[in-house]
């Protein structure tokens, strides 16, 4: 085997377990009914796992990275999968609703740090100009997960009940866990820091701009994408019946957009192509209500690029926070943050959309207000690009 394609294994067996992962954090919401009749609680008090799942996620990764030691990567990686793994099973074989809601918050924690840590271990090992190549290859494996993996989980859910989604889940951890477990390689040692060196992180004025147009781009993307069936159900923008075609548009246009970035990445300086995402973004979104009233199915241009944008985002700012603080050695903490900030637009724009039908305003105003916040992001993203002199080629210092 020749030492390219040794390091790539691994590479392609964290993107497995991303895979896993996506499913994991998608797939209850559709499990909801199932286990609603199986426990005799409320939509909204199942619908609270993915709660739990979200939040844990969210809040839960950033501290457990930041807790790993420096000379401990590859354990760190391996452990978060175990959990995540165990935690699946567990929630498969839970008889009492209040252990599943546990059991989840487990799963979340564990998804949160596998994945910050998976990003940070094929940043190590790959060489710099395959970087972007490698982190498109983790967001690629998260997003098929999302698109090809939930329903497919959901099919086998119909036909066997709903543990069997978990079960799919926790085999394909298991076959990352074992596969990594024979050829992850020793990761490089971070340097070592503090807590409180740590935490100077949230000091550091770059990484606060990456974080605020994430937490952006999610509050447009993942909050539009909550109540993308109101907007296309109202007459005047194709009155559709079913929304699952659309969905699937978007899932796909954020596989290619998140796999086909990669090699972008490592040509285009990663800045630049977070502004032109987040104008891309931003159009697509103030588009859709004017496609949608000419014609249903002409909505699927502004959706499928929305997606592809929407997902592909995360490979450029992930490789910029890796670069930003790899001297400090806190770049898989950088990603945790990053994670927090998607899972908090995603809850803020979900918030936002609801506020916005309770005023009984036009469904066109959704799509306008998230491509609104989309274009804010663009603003940020070109102060942050006027911020960092070396960034711009007749802006670098004369010495």
């Amino acid at each position: 085997m020749s030492n390219r394609s040794s390091q790539q294994l691994p590479i392609y067996l964290i993107a497995l377990g991303a895979f896993a992962l996506g499913m994991a954090s998608y797939v209850t919401a559709g499990l909801i009914p199932m286990i609603e009749s199986d426990f005799s609680v409320s939509v909204a008090i199942a619908a609270q796992l993915v709660t739990a799942f979200t939040l844990a996620y969210g809040l839960g990764s950033p501290i457990f990275v930041a807790l790993t030691p420096p000379d401990r990567q590859r354990t760190g990686l391996l452990v978060a999968l175990a959990v995540f793994v165990v935690a699946n099973a567990a929630s498969a074989l839970a008889g009492d609703f209040n252990m599943l809601m546990l059991w989840r918050a487990v799963a979340g924690i564990g998804a949160g740090v596998y994945l910050a840590m998976g990003i940070g271990a094929c940043a190590a090992l790959s060489a710099a100009d395959r970087r972007g190549k490698s982190i498109a290859i983790i967001m690629g494996g998260m997003a098929s997960g999302v698109v090809l993996g939930v329903p497919l989980s959901l099919m086998i859910a119909d036909q066997m009940g709903w543990q069997a989604a978990l079960w799919l889940v926790t085999l394909l951890g298991l076959l990352a866990f074992v596969g990594l477990g024979l050829l992850l390689p020793t990761l490089p040692v971070a340097p070592s820091s503090s807590l409180r060196q740590k935490l100077a992180i949230l000091t550091d004025g770059h990484v606060v701009t990456i974080l605020l147009v994430s937490l952006l781009a999610a509050i447009a993307s993942l909050g539009m994408y909550t109540f993308i069936a109101p907007l296309l159900a109202d007459p005047n923008y194709g009155a559709v019946r079913s929304v699952t075609p659309y969905l699937w548009v978007w899932g796909i246009g954020g596989v290619l957009g998140s796999f086909l970035v990669g090699p972008v990445v490592d040509r285009v300086r990663g800045p630049v192509l977070v502004l032109a995402i987040m104008l891309i973004l931003a159009a697509s979104l103030f588009l859709l209500p004017a496609a949608a009233s000419l014609d249903a199915w002409l909505a699927i241009l502004p959706i499928v690029s929305w997606g592809a944008v929407g997902w592909a985002l995360q490979v450029p700012q992930n490789n910029e926070l890796i670069v930003a603080r790899q001297a400090q050695g806190d770049g898989n903490l950088a990603i945790a943050l990053n994670e927090s900030a998607l899972y908090l637009g995603s809850a803020i724009g979900a918030a936002a959309g609801g506020f916005i039908l309770l005023l009984q305003m036009p469904t066109w105003s959704l799509a306008a207000c998230a491509g609104t916040v989309a274009l804010a992001g663009a603003l940020l993203q070109v102060i942050n690009i006027r911020r960092q002199p070396g960034w711009i080629p007749q802006a670098e210092p004369h010495h």
